[in-house]
């Protein structure tokens, strides 16, 4: 397993600041499921890792709280579940550091309008034929 967890470009995390917790999984494999620690959770202190910059820690923060977990279960082997939380983990941090370009406004152009207009005016053709005429106006 590697000696970091790498986030981003610029940030790895140091194992040493993971804490890790085994239980047993759970549902179906007999003994071996009842026996075995297979369920892997992860979790990330981040309020006090020393290996994260003032931005990155209030992003976090802001997004996912003080302490980030993850959790796999879905493999019979623990170090298969260990490096899915990782996995896991490292995709959850990389999403709350993920910064969103803000929304341009831009006006529709003539065709679009034209088109939006056409379907408009043909959907209200429709539901006039539809209609029934008043008794007057029939021929």
């Amino acid at each position: 397993m590697a000696e970091e967890l790498r986030v981003t470009r610029t940030l790895a995390i140091p194992m040493s600041e993971l804490e890790w917790r085994f239980s047993a999984s759970g549902g179906p494999g007999g003994q071996h499921a009842n026996r075995s620690q297979t369920r892997a959770e992860v979790i990330f202190d981040v309020a006090n890792s020393p290996s994260l910059g003032p931005r990155q820690r209030a992003r976090i923060l802001e997004r996912l709280g003080p302490t980030v977990r993850a959790v796999a279960s879905t493999r019979r082997s623990q170090a298969l579940n260990r490096s899915a939380a990782l996995q896991q983990l490292g995709d959850r941090l990389a999403g709350a550091l993920a910064v969103e370009r803000p929304r341009v406004a831009t006006r529709p152009s003539l065709a679009a309008d034209r088109r939006r207009l056409d379907a408009k005016r043909r959907q209200g053709e429709r539901k006039a034929a539809r209609r029934r005429l008043p008794p007057d106006e029939r021929s």
